[in-house]
């Protein structure tokens, strides 16, 4: 997991469930978006973005009942994070 570190995060956002996979998702996208326009996020920033989007959002976190708006919005806030 050291040598590929978004593994493990996909794993523990798997683990988690709910809307956790949604931020995962959102979060690995934006950060690649980021990388591919050279605006300073270097490729192994990338892990390390993601993964305080997921610690951020879990105060946040639904696990049950989950709405199409909630994974909306988390998606939303991920990606923003």
């Amino acid at each position: 997991t050291e040598k590929y570190p978004c593994i493990s995060l996909a794993y523990e956002a798997g683990r988690t469930g709910g809307t956790m996979t949604a931020v995962l998702n959102a979060a690995n996208e934006a950060a690649n978006e980021m990388f591919r326009e050279d605006v300073g996020l270097g490729f192994l920033d990338i892990p390390k973005l993601i993964e305080g989007a997921m610690e951020e959002h879990k105060d946040d976190l639904k696990t049950s009942d989950i709405t199409l708006d909630d994974i909306l919005s988390c998606d939303a806030w991920a990606r923003e994070y």
